[in-house]
């Protein structure tokens, strides 16, 4: 079993974000933060959906995220009553990219998701073979060390360090082959339709689409359990027709596919 990192273990840790932009004299506050998020999502889900790759996914949620929740200087000048749109979207501009360079020094995908973490550990517990597959930075071992969590995984495939990232198959086969197994007997658990779904049956192997906090909408072949039907592929790594993908929101729900499965 695979798990990816973002949205799935970890999520995007609000005050923490807060925390950094302080750093940089600018006030954020952490419910408009809250607030603004699943618009960002739809940001991110957008430009996955158009393959522009996670670095520009990722920039385009920061940047979404931070415009819609109004960020502004700290302290403001006397007299000032807010921002035109542009002066925001320029200094949120400039702020994203200043986070993605601090972000594999500091990740701010690093608040862990309810149960997440107690569940891959009960399936090694099982004898299963348990790994992290993730499009991150290059420092998402340390992070994982950081959160207290290395031994809960026998792999971690960072798409920072080997150089592709999901949807490609070659990071999928680079983990399998890590776990000892081949690509198709992979179950991958992940958030991103785009990335961890199509990626994961490109190469044959099972998923279940981790939808934790409903911000990436599915498309609507993909409703509920039905099978996805595509029009033919233009990548000729995707089949055509895919088969039904489970969903769960919770690790409660998620566990109990593991279940069903006979994985627990």
């Amino acid at each position: 079993v695979t798990f990816d990192a973002g949205q799935t273990l970890v999520e995007l840790d609000t005050a923490f974000l807060a925390r950094r932009l302080a750093e940089r004299g600018v006030r954020a506050e952490v419910e408009r933060l809250d607030e603004s998020t699943p618009l960002a999502w739809s940001e991110y889900a957008a430009a996955m959906a158009a393959a522009e790759g996670g670095e520009q996914a990722w920039k385009r949620f920061m940047q979404r995220l931070l415009a819609a929740a109004e960020i502004v200087p700290h302290p403001r000048p006397r007299g000032e009553q807010g921002q035109g749109l542009d002066e925001r979207e320029r200094l949120a501009a400039e702020l994203t990219e200043w986070l993605w360079e601090e972000q594999p020094r500091q990740n701010l995908w690093r608040r862990p998701v309810r149960g997440m973490f107690e569940l891959a550990r009960e399936l090694r517990e099982h004898r299963i073979p348990v790994g992290i597959l993730s499009n991150s930075e290059g420092k998402l071992e340390l992070l994982i060390e950081e959160l207290g969590q290395l031994d809960a995984f026998d792999t971690i495939t960072d798409s920072g360090v080997v150089g592709c990232e999901k949807p490609d198959p070659a990071i999928f086969r680079l983990t399998a082959a890590a776990l000892g197994v081949e690509p198709a007997e992979l179950l991958h658990v992940g958030d991103s339709f785009e990335a961890d779904i199509r990626g994961a049956l490109g190469v044959g192997a099972d998923a279940i689409w981790f939808n934790g906090a409903g911000f990436e909408a599915p498309p609507p072949s993909a409703s509920g359990f039905e099978p996805v039907r595509e029009e033919p592929a233009s990548d000729p790594r995707l089949p055509t027709s895919l088969p039904s993908v489970r969903r769960a929101t919770t690790a409660f729900e998620l566990r109990e596919h593991f279940c069903e499965l006979g994985l627990l």
